[in-house]
């Protein structure tokens, strides 16, 4: 069951439930889609897999599986992440 993380783990931005922008990887890293455009340049600094569109959980689940409230706030490292950019962004999410 997915988390549904409240926040950017980049830039802190609040990613409710209802979100358009909230972007996931497959370890469920999350990120808004600005942060994924134009820093992460669709690579998880994490995992160096690609992100996508998280899914919405259905109001009348949301009772029973709440989304967490602990928020994961962990900014990039640009000098850090660079190396693993370079070696995935021209690759699709599915090749690397």
């Amino acid at each position: 069951m997915l988390e549904l993380r409240p926040v950017c783990e980049n830039c802190g931005k609040k990613l409710s439930n209802e979100s358009n922008e909230a972007m996931i990887c497959s370890f469920e890293c999350t990120f808004c889609s600005h942060c994924v455009e134009t820093i992460l340049h669709n690579v998880c600094p994490n995992c160096g897999g690609g992100l996508e569109k998280r899914p919405h959980r259905p109001k009348e689940k949301l009772s029973k599986y709440p989304p967490v409230t602990q928020p994961y706030f962990n900014p990039i490292n640009q000098a850090e992440f660079e190396p693993l950019l370079l070696r995935n962004k021209g690759i699709k999410p599915n090749e690397r």
